[in-house]
């Protein structure tokens, strides 16, 4: 994501740099309390430099560490413990905890239960007289 240069910047020119879809950052500004771009007068978001600066670093957190949006909220948190202001403070002075272990977790609990749907389907299939594949 390159550096903003605008004063203001709408959710499009936002989500173009930042590589997102729109949808994506109004779902984050409901999760994420630090995320709230102003609005203008017509209604639209109008985002600053460090509202985009925060949606880096929720990018970062969710899409290169693996963090889910729990873990990514109370890194958050744990960031503005350790005093990070948005537009005051560099993030590389902070130094990212391990993944998320809830992450790995729930990517195996989904596996484990994809498969029972699979074997439970297969039974079906065999009960129904077909050949399952």
């Amino acid at each position: 994501m390159s550096k903003p240069t605008k004063m203001y910047y709408s959710i499009t020119e936002v989500a173009k740099l930042a590589g997102l879809k729109p949808h994506i950052l109004r779902y984050w500004e409901t999760e994420f309390s630090i995320l709230h771009p102003k609005k203008n007068r017509a209604g639209n978001r109008a985002y600053r430099s460090k509202d985009i600066e925060i949606v880096k670093l929720i990018k970062q957190l969710l899409y290169a560490e693996g963090y889910t949006i729990e873990g990514a909220k109370r890194q958050i948190r744990k960031l503005r413990s350790e005093g990070y202001k948005p537009g005051t403070v560099a993030l590389d002075d902070f130094e990212p905890e391990e993944a998320d272990v809830e992450t790995a977790n729930i990517t195996d609990d989904f596996e484990d239960k994809l498969r029972e749907i699979r074997d439970g389907l297969r039974e079906v299939l065999t009960l129904l007289g077909k050949q399952p594949k």
